[in-house]
């Protein structure tokens, strides 16, 4: 597990950066930014339960705002044939930046549901005395 946070807590912050050219970086790079610091921590074997409880609430929901929206991704899926994601770096359209969005947030709350279930046991197991991951 610890090899794959680090992979990615670097993606992650990767992908924060590149948020700099984004139309709302203020809201990318803190979201990208707090999936990068929820990895970096399991990496060193340290579990924040209720940061995590946080992220994945507040990411889920952005979730489902970004697939119900009128431009978000049900309409790219219905109404604009699943048009291609990838074949301009620039979403000139509404529901290709919106899709986007849905897949990062899918991948940070992938990987922070990994950890959850992952770290999660071993962290109560240390705050009731035995062994396992460190809890903060």
């Amino acid at each position: 597990m610890k090899a794959i946070n680090l992979l990615f807590m670097v993606l992650f912050v990767v992908s924060a950066a590149l948020q700099y050219n984004d139309p709302d970086p203020y809201l990318w790079m803190p979201i990208y930014l707090l999936g990068a610091f929820l990895c970096w921590e399991a990496a060193r074997g340290r579990f924040r339960g209720p940061l995590y409880a946080l992220a994945i609430g507040g990411y889920s929901l952005y979730m489902v705002v970004l697939l119900l929206r009128a431009d978000g991704v049900l309409s790219w899926a219905r109404d604009h044939d699943r048009e291609s994601l990838v074949q301009s770096m620039k979403a000139t359209k509404p529901w290709v930046e919106n899709t986007r969005e849905f897949g990062g947030l899918a991948l940070l709350l992938l990987i922070l549901l990994l950890n959850w279930f992952y770290w999660r046991p071993r962290a109560h197991r240390v705050s009731r005395g035995t062994a396992g991951a460190t809890r903060l």
